[in-house]
């Protein structure tokens, strides 16, 4: 990988293009967004991986995401919640978050982070 400073923010030279960083959000993407982006990406790919391979019949509505950051501690990121509303025909929650544990054991980014990051995931059924 590749960077360069270019006016007031730091532009990643990625194979899919170009990736601009910033503190300001006129002119490129936070670093804590995309830490927690790289959580819930990997997560959600791992995660979706295991259930196709179960062949679990499902559909991803919405992902959120809510951070808390430690202001003392150079604004450190300190927790992420992460929420997986599904919906599907005939869908057993305790069997789908048994997954999402095995998702997490398997997500590098979690394994990354998770001795510095409480990260709790919550998965909901929506109709």
């Amino acid at each position: 990988m590749k960077f360069s400073v270019e006016d007031e923010k730091l532009v990643g030279k990625l194979g899919y293009g170009d990736l601009p960083l910033s503190a300001n959000d006129d002119e490129g993407y936070r670093p804590f967004q995309l830490l927690v982006s790289s959580i819930v990406g990997c997560s959600t790919i791992v995660y979706e991986r295991i259930l196709k391979k179960q062949k679990i019949d499902y559909e991803i509505v919405d992902i959120e995401a809510e951070v808390e950051r430690n202001e003392k501690e150079a604004n450190r990121i300190e927790y992420l919640k992460i929420t997986f509303k599904l919906k599907g025909d005939s869908l057993n929650l305790e069997k789908l978050e048994k997954n999402m544990e095995v998702a997490s054991e398997n997500c590098p980014m979690v394994r990354s982070v998770d001795k510095n990051i409480r990260i709790e995931k919550v998965i909901e059924i929506v109709e």
